[in-house]
């Protein structure tokens, strides 16, 4: 027992600090700053919000009149308010933490996500003792096909309870163990929270069925790591309604997040059980600075992975999973958007290896336009589904943001210099044999 206790504390033991990362901060109220990579919206009203979605509207219907099988990126803070995003947040990570402690007091602390199983017996004791359910009230909430006979009950069942046993303004109580008290999970969401949901739910919908009826495949942007659990969640929700005959809806994944093959697992995992098609994007991430500067200033965790280094170990562990599930089950599709020249090397080979062609179509490139042709003529030529992502916007926002790009790609350009030498040197060289145009 005493062993179990302080697995559960060790578990604990940062709760103070991780609540820190879903809370408002007036030194980042402008999620601008130290963003090299991304393109970032202030919140005006709620007016904004759907003349952003009549953009992403025109843009779905013009990535439908310029390619056969296109895409169309969104992001969710242009479609909501992001305080509603960093709250939701707040509630769905206070609910898994809540798995975890239940975990640990069980003594599996520290076991990969998916492997960890609560014994339903033993919960439902823990329920009663900490007062929040009953025996007879804990019943009812694990019955059903996805318990199974079993017994047990994983994360993804458990998140399940949250959608079917909670609504946004009801007070579920759950403990906090640096106090020792029962809270309301759902303390900060009132009614304008619940309006809020509605309204982001609506606008998505709209685009999501444009998309459907365009022919065109919705991606949405992965945003800072205090947005990022309500964007996922409302992404999936999106997933579970479009994508079950084919990807229409993308989810994005940043693989500098020391979390991200734990959440493309889960995911995965979730669209296995559903029978839906799981689309993603994975990148390695475009808020570096930003993230760390607010995790040493607010004084939680950093969320980021400490090196290059072990950011490519995640990018290629998460893309071999993705493609490993395309080879056994064909519901899964992947865009790898990546300037990386042995990121695009390894992906090939496994395709290879693993039997993936190109004319599969559940590989795809991505880089951004004007950047890495060297990387993405060749993919092309060679007959993979290869993009090119086009910023656009008023003049003032779009160059700013070109700029940090260009910046921040210094090495590409200096890769592009020497593709630019290469084609040079063969239009000569066919100039001199008078093959200009073979």
């Amino acid at each position: 027992l005493s062993s179990r206790t302080s697995a559960a504390e060790k578990e604990m033991g940062g709760a103070e600090k991780w609540k820190k990362q879903y809370q408002a901060h007036q030194g980042f109220g402008d999620h601008h700053g130290g963003v090299t990579g991304a393109h970032t919206y202030f919140y005006a009203d709620e007016t904004k919000c759907d003349q952003h979605m009549e953009t992403f509207l025109r843009c779905i219907d013009a990535a439908s009149g310029s390619s056969e099988d296109g895409f169309s990126a969104i992001k969710l803070t242009a479609l909501a308010r992001p305080q509603f995003l960093v709250q939701f947040s707040e509630v769905l990570v206070k609910w898994r933490r809540f798995f975890h402690q239940m975990a640990a007091e069980q003594g599996q602390a520290g076991r990969a996500v998916l492997d960890t199983k609560l014994e339903v017996e033993k919960l439902q004791e823990a329920l009663a003792s900490l007062g929040i359910a009953s025996k007879a009230e804990s019943q009812q909430w694990f019955t059903g096909e996805n318990l199974g006979t079993s017994g047990t009950v994983d994360l993804l069942y458990w998140n399940s309870l949250f959608d079917s046993r909670t609504k946004l303004s009801r007070p579920l109580l759950i403990p906090n163990r640096m106090t020792g008290q029962l809270e309301p999970l759902l303390s900060r969401f009132k009614e304008e929270e619940e309006v809020q949901m509605k309204r982001v739910l609506q606008r998505v919908d709209v685009l999501a069925k444009r998309a459907m009826e365009k022919g065109v495949r919705l991606m949405v942007d992965a945003e800072q790591s205090y947005f990022q659990p309500a964007i996922s969640r409302l992404t999936v929700e999106m997933q579970r309604r479009f994508n079950r005959s084919q990807p229409i809806i993308y989810n994005t994944y940043q693989c500098y997040l020391k979390e991200a093959y734990n959440n493309v697992t889960g995911d995965m995992e979730l669209s296995r059980r559903e029978g839906w098609h799981f689309g993603t994007k994975l990148v390695r991430g475009a808020y570096m600075e930003q993230e760390r500067e607010r995790a040493a200033q607010m004084g939680y965790k950093d969320p980021i992975n400490p090196t290059y280094e072990k950011t490519n170990e995640m990018y290629h562990r998460c893309l071999d999973y993705v493609l490993e599930e395309i080879k056994h089950s064909r519901k899964a599709s992947v865009m790898v958007a990546s300037h990386n020249e042995d990121t695009v090397k390894f992906t090939l080979r496994r395709m290879m290896e693993l039997g993936i062609h190109p004319s599969d179509k559940k590989v795809c490139f991505g880089q951004l336009l004007g950047m890495c042709d060297q990387i993405t003529f060749p993919l092309g030529q060679a007959g993979f589904p290869v993009y090119k992502y086009v910023p656009y916007g008023p003049v003032n926002e779009v160059l700013p943001y070109l700029s940090r790009r260009a910046q921040e790609n210094r090495g590409f350009m200096q890769r592009a210099n020497r593709e630019r030498d290469l084609l040079w040197k063969e239009v000569k060289r066919r100039l001199l044999t008078g093959n200009l145009f073979s």
